[in-house]
């Protein structure tokens, strides 16, 4: 695109900037983003991180001459030539994974690989305009053409989404069949067959039935405890499961409704959420409207759970992703409040479980 459409110099820089932390914020946004109603969140990101593509095109096009000739590199340089690749690095794995592509690092997806980058972008450009820092001017504002400039980096990230949507289609790549999410399916039906993922470590040893029971209190008439047998019910009901690792599975999951749970426990008045505990001790929390229409499921496609998926008791929790779904659950608590210290929990239980303990606010 010829510079009659390029934004001013200091407005790239900071448009680069702001780009970049619209794509992370919502990307971290589609991490707890399940329902269908969200979908906007994903698309937004997609264009968002498309419309870098062109911004980065005009930043490198006028500092390729300083970055090829080694006699003009100063101290800052390095680090711009980092910016540069980790920042084409992360378009380059989330386009590759919108096409269907499964490369792998390791253990880690590329759809992780491709958020672990996004992330670190951040910092990056902020050290870097820290060391190149030239605030925008009214002038840089000023005419037509830095409007127009603003509306086609817009309109290609909007463009080159909807192309590539229609790529996927075209040509019967495996991008096509991706979830709204952009996960892939994975195991559907197949019982106990789905990826087995944990959030961060959290894998506890296997868990004995025998010496087992879920324990539901807080702020609850009556406090109830009961061992797996008592909880062998027909409550059922088919929903997705969709892990932000890159991968949805639909299943025909049974168990005991948790509104069966709270009604037999009774709610106080001042019950507001409801937070689900593993025996590990991560936990999550939910609306107790929303927690009604959970269940606890015991199995899964018709088959028990096992314990790489929750046995004796996970949580199902239909709209949410899939590090919400509590596994081996151990503690129904009803709160006032919500439990704040989920958040510390969910990164620290499988490290150090009295830690995560210590940190459990019962307000």
């Amino acid at each position: 695109m010829g510079s009659r459409f390029e934004l001013p110099p200091r407005l790239v820089d900071w448009s680069i900037l702001g780009a970049v932390c619209f794509a992370v914020a919502t990307g971290l946004l589609g991490l707890v983003s399940g329902r269908t109603g969200d979908a906007w969140v994903f698309v937004t990101h997609g264009i968002g991180g498309l419309s870098l593509v062109l911004l980065l095109f005009w930043k490198l096009r006028r500092v390729r001459h300083r970055m090829t000739n080694r006699v003009a590199w100063d101290r800052h340089t390095p680090l711009s030539i980092l910016l540069g690749i980790v920042a084409i690095a992360a378009l380059a794995t989330g386009a590759y994974w919108a096409f269907g592509g499964r490369l792998g690092v390791g253990p880690w997806t590329l759809l992780f690989v491709h958020m672990a980058l996004g992330v670190l972008v951040v910092p990056l450009v902020l050290v870097h305009l820290r060391g190149r820092f030239r605030a925008p001017n009214t002038d840089d504002f000023a005419g037509r053409r830095t409007t127009l400039s603003g509306l086609a980096v817009v309109g290609f990230g909007a463009l080159t989404w909807r192309l590539q949507r229609e790529a996927n289609q075209l040509f019967g790549l495996a991008g096509a069949d991706h979830r709204f999410t952009g996960s892939r399916e994975d195991g559907s039906g197949e019982g106990n067959a789905f990826p087995v993922t944990s959030w961060v470590a959290d894998d506890p040893d296997p868990i004995d039935p025998d010496d087992w029971q879920l324990q539901v209190g807080g702020r609850v008439g009556r406090e109830l405890a009961f061992d797996g047998g008592a909880l062998d019910s027909d409550a059922g009901r088919r929903t997705v499961l969709d892990c932000t690792s890159g991968w949805y599975s639909t299943h025909d999951w049974r168990g005991v409704r948790v509104g069966d749970l709270l009604d037999s426990a009774e709610p106080t008045d001042e019950a507001q959420w409801i937070s689900f505990r593993s025996v590990t001790g991560y936990r999550w929390s939910l609306p107790i409207e929303e927690a009604r229409d959970a269940l606890l499921a015991t199995h899964v496609d018709g088959e028990r759970l096992s314990h790489g998926h929750g046995f004796p008791l996970r949580l199902v929790a239909p709209g949410r992703r899939g590090f919400q779904w509590v596994k081996w659950v151990e503690t129904v608590e009803v709160r006032r409040k919500r439990d704040a210290s989920e958040w510390l929990a969910i990164f620290v239980s499988g490290f150090d479980e009295t830690s995560a303990d210590r940190a459990t606010d019962r307000r």
